[in-house]
């Protein structure tokens, strides 16, 4: 069965990796699964047919069969349990890769987006310095805990794993913010798992899709 993801058509962070199909398309090149890409306009994400398979429009999208699946990180344990090498095939292992994915969303990522949000849709507003400051302290504590457990280690947990995926692809968020150069060790983990070639493959591919629209 073939598989299908959707994407941006033109993507808003001009080709930077950032897009949450990245996830999926670097986890799919992981574990060696062809799959296509239907491209979807700002417009089109709102539409019932996008609706019907995410309910609240937006990217991206799984379908495989008659399975229709949204979020990035119910998609990747999908395809870790599908395929191996994206989980470890120890219970207590993977017990903790799994946590680990739901920090990477649920505990680091939010405050990231925010900034990222805030300084596209904010910077005129009165509170703007504030809340940045305000999302700053919270992201550098976030990163005192993180750079605090992975220590000198290459991955979360042993070896690598979706958890990884998740977490590199919302620490990439903070290029160019001058943030993430303050933890070394987390400057080189995100490095680490760009050097992976099935990331290479999905950044071309996602960056191909921009140049495209360009």
């Amino acid at each position: 069965m073939t598989i299908t993801i959707t994407a941006f058509e033109n993507s808003p962070d001009r080709g930077r990796g950032l897009a949450r199909d990245m996830r999926v398309r670097w986890a799919l090149e992981e574990v060696s699964q062809p799959y296509e890409v239907r491209l979807l306009s700002f417009e089109a994400m709102k539409q019932p047919a996008h609706k019907a398979l995410h309910p609240f429009g937006q990217i991206p999208t799984y379908e495989e069969g008659g399975l229709v699946l949204f979020e990035s990180g119910a998609i990747l344990i999908h395809l870790a349990e599908r395929h191996g090498g994206l989980l470890p095939e120890d219970g207590d292992a993977r017990a903790r890769a799994i946590a680990w994915m739901f920090a990477a969303l649920n505990t680091v990522e939010p405050s990231i987006f925010d900034r990222s949000l805030v300084t596209i849709l904010e910077r005129d507003q009165p509170w703007f310095e504030h809340r940045l400051r305000a999302l700053d302290e919270l992201i550098r504590k976030r990163l005192d805990d993180l750079s605090a457990h992975l220590g000198d280690s290459d991955w979360l947990d042993g070896t690598f794993s979706a958890a990884d995926i998740l977490m590199v692809t919302v620490l990439r968020r903070l290029h160019g913010t001058g943030i993430l150069e303050a933890y070394p060790n987390l400057v080189a983990y995100v490095a680490r798992a760009e050097a992976r070639p099935a990331y290479q493959r999905a950044f071309a591919a996602q960056r191909a899709v921009f140049d495209a629209a360009r």
